[in-house]
């Protein structure tokens, strides 16, 4: 049995009852007032142990960053020495963990098609692409070059490059993919059974970017299951009624719509797990 816990944005937590690993790390989040604004902000201590404590996570081996912007690597350093465990990610991953003190022989940088053995766990790293820059979000391919430590602005946590995670859990195989983009053919060897596939953008993409995107995810892989990730409001706290993104950056109910037509004609189930909630795959 393996047990997935999402926390919003794209933070998951697996745990096979004997080993966890997470797939970033955001609790905390700041609110967007904050984020336009530029302001600074630290972890909320308070949330983390809640959650940590409320969801048994006393086995944590690694924690694996996906990119650095706040919304995936914010609270990874507090977690991983709260847990003891590892960091996995990017030069800008290590940054940032250095920067909240967490020590050198507990970090370690990744890259494209690493593969690391935590338990049962096979973790293979894939390069991967964000989706596309907006108004609010236009630092793709910006590394993080120093410490970065708390309190910290929001906007001073750059891209650093994005990674996809393949997981291969004895018989099982899933992919989690962060970001609505794709990277033509990168998939074309990958088979999933379960699919966490980063919807952030799709309501507003063009009918060739949806289709491609889909073919490039669902399709290529094979997976039977897909369960979206990155649609929430991760600008409201986790201790508080879950929202879709804000309208004026994307349209929940069309991404949930356009996934599950997508799913529908072609044979694939498809699950939405609200935050703080878990499922076995």
């Amino acid at each position: 049995m393996l047990k997935v816990t999402y926390f919003g944005t794209t933070t998951l937590l697996f745990d096979d009852g004997i080993d966890q690993v997470l797939f970033d790390a955001h609790i905390t989040r700041p609110s967007l007032s904050k984020y336009i604004a530029g302001a600074k902000a630290s972890t909320n201590r308070t949330l983390c142990d809640e959650l940590i404590s409320l969801h048994n996570i006393d086995r944590l081996r690694a924690v694996f960053i996906s990119h650095t912007h706040h919304d995936h690597v914010m609270d990874a350093p507090y977690i991983a020495n709260k847990c003891n465990a590892k960091i996995y990610g990017s030069e800008s991953a290590q940054n940032v963990a250095l920067g909240g003190d967490v020590p050198a022989e507990n970090i370690t940088v990744f890259k494209h098609g690493d593969i690391f053995d935590i338990g049962d766990y096979k973790i293979r790293i894939l390069n991967s692409l964000h989706s596309k820059p907006t108004i609010l979000n236009n630092d793709l391919g910006v590394p993080i070059k120093e410490h970065l430590t708390q309190p910290a602005g929001l906007r001073d946590y750059k891209e650093g490059g994005s990674y996809d995670f393949y997981v291969e859990y004895k018989e099982k195989k899933i992919l989690i993919r962060p970001s609505f983009n794709y990277i033509e053919g990168q998939l074309d060897d990958i088979r999933a059974d379960v699919l966490f596939l980063g919807v952030a953008g799709l309501a507003k993409a063009d009918p060739d970017m949806e289709k491609t995107f889909f073919k490039e995810t669902v399709e290529k892989t094979g997976a039977k299951l897909v369960i979206p990730i990155h649609w929430d409001n991760f600008f409201s706290p986790l201790d508080r009624p879950i929202e879709g993104m804000p309208h004026i950056i994307e349209n929940t109910g069309v991404v949930f719509f356009k996934t599950a037509k997508y799913c529908e004609s072609h044979d694939v189930n498809y699950l939405i797990q609200y935050p703080r909630t878990s499922i076995e795959i």
